[in-house]
């Protein structure tokens, strides 16, 4: 067995309860990029199994504690009964969707694997060394477990370089059609498998949606809308709404959606979102509801900083469009912007734009994207309902 040797911080990290290992504190190396190998801790004492990675950051991605995984059957064992539970978990929800994550990387303790479900097919992404070497047997087990139609490796994040692998669309099994049609709750969606973003659709809101729809009303602004996932929700109680995103793509799928959900007074627009609200607020402009979910401004810890004026701006020039009374659901899903953070820079940005609010609900990501205890990185979405005091 390949076997990689940690320091003691290693180790004590992997004892706290967090899978990974970062490359500072491996002391010595047997074994190529991409093997399962024996994690020994600086006594020689065993500590567990993991992924080894010669590329990343993150050397060292733990399976197992204890035992070792020898051999292939042991191997793709674990394989098969994490993700049978993985699946059973999901099924136990009862979500109102045809579209949902059901392999959530290190909180089904399948550390850099993700698996999504749209209707007959699925989505899978390696996104460590380790992970990638494991895809075909991966691919055999959900299509002996699931019976998809087709299953599209969606290999194309940026995250993948960082591992030292290619970014590629490769279909695994079966056939992937150029569109594919999937629910939420009342709202469908043409979805595009090969080209959506993660996967083909942002599936972690789905149930922040349907916590917003509680609230909404009157005249409803989404911002950073995409393909309108707010918005088509949102518009079934708003009788004026307004989608805004920069890009052209973007708003014709908002407005091809917005046809076939039976909600044609939804309005979408191409234009800058900072640049909108500024020029929303100029014009006198007010709204009941407003939705802020923009895409992740820190995507590494550099850039909190200007993540965090960026949040403030948008905060502000919401709560200044705000009618007393309204709604405002603002989100943010970078992790490197935490909880305590973004409700400092909301706290802020009432402050200075003069406009009192209270939390109404602290929400964060849908079920089937579940938080592993003690790991940050897993806890990455969080969304505040705030309703501004009359």
């Amino acid at each position: 067995m390949a076997s990689v040797v940690v320091s003691a911080r290693g180790e004590q990290r992997v004892r706290a309860g967090h899978p990974w290992i970062y490359r500072a504190d491996v002391v010595d190396v047997s074994a190529d990029g991409g093997e399962i190998v024996d994690v020994i801790g600086p006594r020689h004492r065993k500590i567990g199994s993991a992924l080894f990675s010669d590329r990343s950051q993150i050397s060292i991605r733990m399976l197992t504690l204890g035992d070792g995984l020898e051999g292939a059957e042991r191997i793709e064992g674990l394989l098969r009964s994490r993700i049978e539970q993985a699946v059973r978990f999901r099924a136990s929800l009862q979500l109102d969707a045809t579209a949902y994550r059901l392999v959530h990387g290190e909180a089904d303790l399948l550390p850099s694997l993700v698996v999504d479900r749209y209707g007959d097919y699925l989505a899978i992404q390696a996104l460590s060394q380790g992970m990638d070497r494991l895809l075909p047997a991966i691919t055999l087990i959900v299509v002996d477990l699931l019976h998809p139609k087709g299953v599209l490796a969606r290999n194309d994040p940026k995250v993948r370089a960082l591992e030292g692998l290619p970014q590629s669309v490769d279909v695994l099994h079966g056939e992937i059609p150029d569109s594919i049609v999937v629910r939420e709750g009342p709202v469908e969606y043409d979805v595009d498998l090969r080209k959506g973003q993660k996967t083909g659709l942002f599936l972690d809101q789905r149930e922040n949606r349907e916590a917003a729809a509680r609230y909404a009303r009157g005249r409803l602004l989404d911002c950073f809308s995409y393909n309108g996932g707010f918005a088509l929700r949102l518009a079934r109680t708003c009788p004026e709404a307004e989608a805004l995103d920069i890009s052209a793509d973007a708003v014709d799928r908002i407005r091809a959606n917005a046809v076939r959900n039976g909600v044609p007074h939804l309005q979408a627009r191409e234009v800058n979102v900072f640049d909108e609200l500024r020029r929303l607020e100029r014009a006198g402009a007010r709204y009941d509801t407003i939705v802020l979910d923009p895409p992740a401004f820190a995507k590494n810890k550099a850039s909190i900083p200007n993540a965090i004026a960026g949040y403030k701006e948008i905060n502000l020039r919401a709560m200044r469009l705000l009618n007393p009374g309204g709604y405002l659901i603002t989100c943010s899903c970078s992790y490197n912007v935490n909880e305590e953070m973004f409700a400092s820079i909301i706290h802020d940005a009432s402050v200075d734009s003069h406009t009192p609010v209270t939390m109404v609900e602290k929400r964060m990501q849908g079920r089937d994207h579940p938080v592993l205890i003690g790991v940050s990185e897993t806890f990455y979405l969080k969304c505040f309902i705030l309703r501004r005091v009359e």
